[in-house]
């Protein structure tokens, strides 16, 4: 085993002279939040064991019971935009952080990513990229940069477009939570499986004899487990309220989606209601973000989208509020963000479209991106 403070890394013995790569995410105390380190050293193991042909899978987990990952470990990036550190270190931080999350939709090594507990904006981005992508009964999934003054990134343009009917746009404008059952709804989890068999997953696969295709052993473990564990899988909110979430969703400009939105303050069901509460206090500029990554991401390769996203987020790192929505959140905890607009229609065009611009005089620094084919 290898590690440093922040991840563990393991190969367990299979089969057959086969090995299985397992990976723990382990700050605990910040939820398993990314730094640059953490993310440099998953990008180096990963493409070690990708190289590797007798390393048939990878298992990747959070350390303790309470989150997977739950981002970026946004203070530092804070600290970075504010002049307490480098402020290199936040442009370093989010181009890093894509390379990983595109490489690992890139893999060929199987990677099951188990998302129990906490799965938020950077933790997202990691999971979305496994090829098993497993859930469970305490897992709560939100991508909720909207109330920092961000955007839903890592790949979020690719995979919110990808969503059923309106519900990549609805979880992007209000960072409404999801569980297990909305994120097998939403095609973000493969399988859910009880919390309770992680050990006799990770048993079965050092167990498994006939390596030839990894995904298909792979696959047979986790399709065992999900049997013994459907009757634990929670009801999906998105799939109840799918005809409400349609028609908030349905108006001609955002303003009027926002208007929707918020109109479901009041209403008799408690998640919806809790999605129209969390808009409320969200950054105009980033509605605007969020609506233009869903009408203008759709056709976009994954390649596109993490280009596109390297740009914006760039834009809100030198713009004020990223750095207002992460002060009041976390820093200050006052819970009370001074946005630079106060609604979506006080909001210039031209400030949009300049999260959107191409700030590189020369070739953009994911250009080298090896396009998936279709």
């Amino acid at each position: 085993m290898s590690s440093n403070d922040e991840i563990l890394i393991e190969e367990i013995p299979a089969c057959g002279n086969k090995r299985i790569g397992h990976i723990t995410l382990n700050s605990p105390k910040t939820l398993n939040s990314l730094t640059l380190p953490m993310i440099e050293q998953l990008r180096s193991q990963l493409s070690a064991w990708e190289a590797d042909d007798n390393l048939v899978c990878i298992f990747m987990q959070g350390s303790g019971d309470k989150a997977f990952c739950a981002g970026a470990n946004i203070t530092r990036i804070y600290q970075a935009m504010t002049g307490d550190a480098d402020s290199s270190d936040a442009d370093s931080f989010f181009l890093a952080e894509y390379r990983l999350d595109y490489f690992i939709h890139t893999m060929q090594t199987p990677i099951i990513a188990w998302g129990d507990g906490i799965v938020m904006g950077g933790g997202l981005g990691i999971l979305a990229g496994a090829s098993h992508r497993v859930v469970t009964q305490t897992s709560r999934l939100a991508m909720p940069e909207i109330t920092i003054g961000l955007f839903p990134d890592v790949g979020a343009t690719w995979f919110l477009n990808r969503m059923p009917a309106s519900t990549g746009l609805f979880l992007g404008l209000t960072g409404a939570h999801m569980n297990a059952g909305d994120a097998l709804f939403t095609g973000f989890a493969n399988r859910f499986i009880d919390r309770d068999e992680k050990a006799a997953v990770i048993q079965a696969l050092t167990a498994a004899e006939n390596w030839q295709d990894p995904a298909v052993v792979v696959e047979h473990v986790l399709r065992q487990a999900a049997n013994r564990s459907q009757a634990h899988c929670p009801h999906s909110h998105l799939r109840k309220h799918l005809d409400c979430i349609d028609d908030v969703c349905d108006a001609e400009t955002l303003s009027g989606v926002v208007a929707s939105i918020r109109s479901l303050e009041s209403h008799a069901d408690s998640w919806l209601a809790q999605a129209g509460k969390t808009h409320a206090g969200s950054c105009p500029v980033s509605a605007h973000l969020v609506y233009e990554q869903i009408r203008h991401g759709k056709h976009l390769s994954l390649k596109q989208c993490f280009m596109r996203e390297l740009e914006m987020a760039l834009a809100c790192i030198r713009k004020p509020d990223f750095r207002e929505g992460v002060r009041a959140l976390l820093i200050d905890k006052d819970r009370r963000p001074q946005w630079r607009y106060a609604s979506v229609a006080e909001v210039p065009a031209t400030w949009v479209d300049e999260h959107f611009i191409d700030r590189w005089d020369g070739e953009h620094p994911l250009a080298d991106l090896s396009e998936i084919p279709a």
